[in-house]
């Protein structure tokens, strides 16, 4: 048994997803980021950490196995990456399987100037995302 999501790049989450029917893409960034700054079209919100205090949800897990039926595959995704490679290790640990991450996100990766959204991530490989 792995200790670490399954590694995916935004297009590649695209691909899996396409041929994967069942399988789930969980966005778990908080909610002021879901609506605000955008987020994959037709995933599942549920925040693993949530402002202003920044706490990890302490029904998160349940709430992802509400959606995991016969052990379908879940795919995290978050800002970055970092967040949803730990909200998977969480989910691991907890005796879940067929758990993937987006290793660059919804905004993707910093470029020299500090930006997000210029180098990789979902938003940058236009992928399909709306925004509230």
């Amino acid at each position: 048994m792995s200790d670490t999501p399954i590694p995916l790049s935004a297009p590649d989450a695209w691909d899996f997803l396409q041929s994967h029917p069942d399988a789930k893409l969980i966005d778990i960034r908080s909610s002021m980021e879901y609506l605000f700054i955008g987020h994959p079209l037709d995933c599942i919100h549920i925040a693993w950490m949530e402002d202003p205090d920044w706490d990890i949800n302490p029904h998160f897990e349940v709430e992802i196995r509400t959606h995991q039926i016969n052990n379908s595959p879940i795919i995290l995704i978050c800002r970055s990456g970092n967040r949803s490679e730990k909200a998977g290790i969480q989910l691991l640990n907890a005796g879940l399987k067929n758990i993937y991450h987006v290793t660059d996100g919804f905004e993707g990766d910093r470029d020299t100037r500090n930006h997000r959204g210029s180098l990789n991530g979902w938003r940058f490989h236009g992928l399909p995302w709306e925004q509230c």
